[in-house]
């Protein structure tokens, strides 16, 4: 069951190295989705989408959103959050377990805190990721097992969760992007637009301190000037317009010009507003600071923030195939300690959340592209473990569902889903239930034919 790969491989033919769609790593970027009524990129259209599916769509109550912190790479389930103590040590592992809140849940010794968060968590041991796997890593991030583009030419038109949610629910304030992918290390870490389009890549939010920076020639004035020029241009045509498109373009592009001149994105980028008693809770880690940010844009009105916990470009930081893999390591060089970086980030994120009155609003979901094999040594390192698509372990907390659970369970091993397997198709489908975006709802491939959003999978009964 094991897949390899090569981990200097940055998967070229996917343009790994390459910017595409509408990033937002500098001042420039910035412009160009700021811009984007003026410019013939997205943004107006998206806003419109947005108004389209509130008056389409079922009602879209609350202010929805959603925390992904993808674990780029794979954690091991056996070595985090399934532990097998009981197996020989190398199956189990060299991590002591501790007990959690839940009667009879042990996790690994390095997740103290997350020990204590139990009660308010959803821990999944059941996931069947077969299919799933890195460079690019989609088929979790879509909701759909065909989203693999190593096995599939067109796994990689599949849409992100999140392009989804953006073009379907959008932002929860005007202003604001929809989606929002944070810490980018390589493009093949994340899902994009797909067949949606570009249009519908999430927001690259990597620089925020000079997000909103205009270039030096550039002042509000002179926006200000060229939008006049295009609303010229317009009336020019609008007289050709018989449905009225250009008048209710005015309104969204409007909404696009104001996230480069208005203050609501500008504020939501900027953590040195935050009090420094919270900015010393998440401490200077990097990817703590990416948590601070990503609680800062879902409380604006951004609806779904992915942040990658990566060091590394290629396969990714929680690729612990042993020591003779660097910069990655194995179960004690690379995983150890990477686990209690994860834990701080974590109950501080949820314990934020809960205080701001946020966490029924915001679900926060953990996960990898896979597990790791249930037998340490892998390609000739005796320390770490291969990829393992049959199952792993994920974290749900907040959204307002039931939670203080264990669902499902692996065998005795940890190789195998035991009882109640949840498929990729049931995360985005508890997602879209979350943002109240129908399970039916369809999007167009490129020979024009409906898709479904959820082509395998149903919200999880558990958590409703």
């Amino acid at each position: 069951m094991a897949v390899g790969h090569k981990h200097a491989n940055a998967f070229g033919d996917f343009h790994g190295t390459s910017r595409e769609g509408v990033a937002l790593t500098d001042r420039r970027g910035m412009i160009k989705a700021g811009m984007a009524g003026m410019a013939g990129l997205s943004l107006p259209g998206l806003l419109q989408a947005r108004e389209v599916a509130r008056k389409t769509g079922r009602p879209m109550g609350g202010h929805k959103s959603v925390i992904l912190l993808w674990m780029c790479g794979g954690p091991s389930h056996i070595d985090t959050l399934d532990p097998k103590p009981h197996l020989p040590e190398n199956r189990r592992g060299p991590f002591a377990t501790i007990p959690t809140t839940l009667p009879g849940v042990h996790v690994c010794e390095h997740l103290p805190k997350y020990a204590k968060l139990t009660d308010k968590l959803t821990l999944i041991r059941s996931v069947d990721a077969r299919g799933s796997n890195h460079q690019p890593n989609q088929v979790m991030q879509t909701g759909n097992r065909a989203a693999a583009p190593r096995a599939n030419r067109e796994g990689k038109l599949y849409p992100a969760i999140s392009s989804v949610v953006g073009q379907r629910y959008g932002a929860n304030q005007p202003g604001l992007p929809p989606s929002v992918h944070l810490n980018l290390r390589d493009r093949t870490h994340f899902a994009w637009g797909g067949w949606l389009g570009k249009q519908h890549d999430p927001f690259v939010g990597d620089n925020p301190s000079k997000l909103f920076e205009l270039p030096g020639d550039i002042t509000v004035d002179r926006l200000n000037n060229r939008r006049a020029l295009s609303n010229s241009l317009e009336r020019l045509r609008r007289g050709l317009d018989q449905r009225g498109d250009l008048e209710a373009m005015d309104t969204f592009g409007q909404q696009a010009y104001d996230l480069v001149t208005g203050p609501r994105a500008r504020e939501a980028f900027d953590i040195t507003r935050e009090p420094q008693k919270i900015r010393d809770a998440y401490g200077k880690h990097e990817w703590a600071q990416k948590a601070l940010l990503a609680r800062r844009l879902v409380e604006a009105g951004v609806a779904f923030v992915t942040i990658d916990l990566s060091n590394h470009r290629a396969s990714g930081t929680w690729d612990t195939h042993g020591d003779k893999f660097p910069p990655y390591g194995g179960i004690v060089s690379g995983l150890k300690p990477l686990l209690p970086v994860f834990d701080h980030l974590y109950s501080t994120l949820i314990h934020d959340l809960d205080e701001r009155g946020l966490l029924d609003e915001v679900l926060v979901i953990a996960m990898g592209e896979f597990g790791r094999a249930p037998l340490m040594g892998t390609q000739g390192s005796p320390d770490g473990r291969n990829h393992w698509p049959s199952v792993m372990s994920l974290t749900l907390a907040g959204g307002g569902f039931n939670h203080g659970q264990v669902i499902g369970a692996s065998d005795k091993d940890g190789g195998q889903p035991a009882e109640r397997p949840v498929t990729p198709g049931d995360l985005a489908a508890t997602i879209y239930h979350h943002f109240g975006i129908p399970l039916d709802a369809t999007y167009k491939d490129h020979r024009s034919r409906p898709r479904y959003i959820v082509e395998e999978g149903k919200p999880l009964a558990e958590l409703l």
